[in-house]
């Protein structure tokens, strides 16, 4: 099970009480900070976001919206005690960055944080639950989206059919694998005789600050969940690829393109105070659209 938690929807300047762009994706086990907008830790104190679950962050470029909260937030976590190892995935300059603010207040943090320096479209994570994966954005300067894969669930033993088979339980791991079980007396006792399929592995796919770009179906096909960002209306076209940013028609375009199950939209301008207009244009390409809302928990 995958679920993501809005942070922040807005673009470069907070308003009408929305902050920039921040979000959570949350497992049974860990949490996946996706930005780190100003306010951030704010939003997660606000939405009860467990900073200590978070294992992974993800800065997918170096406009301030996407990341001005990550200083205090890695400051926070030290003064909290964390002692957990931290995994921190973005653009290699933002490492120089860091470094600077803590040595200018010479502080020393609690526990042990990892740089991993975006660079070529890769798996950038993977464990024993998920695969994370960047590819690249077109916007002003370098930019990466992740897509995230659920790795898929054993098979479930199915507590009461099994009873009726003499399978020894020292058999039942390769069972929940996919395996058959073959008896002393040679008769093949089919997995699907025994065991229930998990429930499908989920995906979701970031795609942060871009123009309009068809190279991104491909890289995001068929997820269950993709967020794009809508920072204007369909009537401001021009604005929105002078500005290297998408539009609403645009952003559906590519759901719709890419055969999404899903899609969410994002980092809105704060030249608009209402978003319902968003919500509308984006339905009329691909109706199954839902505004990404601060504090709102989307199961995927």
């Amino acid at each position: 099970m995958l679920a993501l938690t809005i942070l922040g929807n807005n673009s470069a300047i907070p308003a009408f009480d929305r902050f920039p762009t921040a979000q959570v994706l949350q497992t049974q086990e860990d949490a996946y900070l996706i930005d780190c907008g100003e306010g951030t830790q704010m939003q997660m104190a606000k939405y009860k976001i467990k900073r200590s679950k978070i294992s992974h962050i993800f800065i997918s470029h170096l406009h301030g919206d996407h990341y001005f909260g990550l200083p205090g937030l890695l400051n926070s976590m030290s003064l909290l005690g964390r002692t957990q190892d931290l995994h921190l995935h973005a653009p290699a300059a933002l490492e120089q960055i860091i470094q600077l603010q803590m040595d200018a207040a010479s502080t020393v943090l609690s526990y042990k944080l990892y740089f991993h320096a975006l660079g070529d479209e890769q798996e950038i994570m993977n464990n024993s639950r998920m695969s994370v994966t960047s590819f690249r954005t077109q916007h002003r300067i370098d930019c990466w989206g992740f897509l995230f894969r659920e790795k898929k669930n054993p098979r479930k033993i199915d507590a009461e059919r099994i009873k009726g088979f003499d399978i020894p339980a020292s058999f039942y791991e390769r069972l929940q694998k996919g395996e058959d079980y073959t008896t002393k007396k040679g008769t093949i006792i089919p997995n699907e005789e025994v065991t229930i399929a998990a429930p499908a592995a989920k995906s979701y796919g970031y795609c942060a600050d871009t123009i309009y770009d068809e190279t991104l179906v491909e890289k995001i096909r068929a997820v269950d969940l993709l967020y794009h960002e809508t920072t204007y209306l369909k009537g401001n076209e021009q604005k929105a690829a002078a500005r290297f940013h998408s539009t609403t028609l645009q952003a559906a375009s590519i759901a719709e393109k890419a055969a999404v199950k899903k899609l969410l939209i994002g980092h809105f301008s704060a030249k608009y105070e209402l978003l319902d207009e968003f919500l509308t244009e984006a339905c009329s390409v691909f109706a199954n659209t839902e505004l990404a809302l601060e504090g709102i928990c989307y199961k995927i």
